[in-house]
């Protein structure tokens, strides 16, 4: 099962989180090749980050599946997501950083 966890210093109080968890799980689905119902995002907002010294919007997320991820598939991803993070929290695709796991299945417990 892929699980997208992203983190971000922006509230997400007033923001449609419902599109990004759907936009997200669509896009993740599409690029890694697993269906939607077994994708997982987790969204966190106001959590204290600072990119580069200063504490403008920015974004860090995890990316863990078993398998489906390579250098193509992930560059992929990470431009997807940046898109989406810009578009709905305003988080510039400079200040966003993601991070990809490829685990195997006796790695995780369910």
């Amino acid at each position: 099962m892929p699980c997208l966890n992203i983190s971000t210093n922006v509230s997400l109080e007033g923001v449609d989180t419902s599109s990004i968890l759907s936009e997200a799980t669509s896009t993740v689905a599409k690029i890694i090749g697993k269906p939607e119902s077994y994708v997982m995002i987790v969204l966190k907002g106001s959590v204290p980050i600072s990119f580069g010294g200063t504490e403008q919007p920015a974004a860090y997320g995890e990316l863990v599946s078993i398998g489906g991820l390579n250098p193509d598939v992930n560059k992929k991803l990470s431009a997807s997501i940046a898109t989406i993070l810009e578009s709905k929290l305003k988080v510039p695709k400079s200040r966003y950083f993601l991070k990809f796991y490829d685990a195997k299945a006796s790695d995780l417990t369910s």
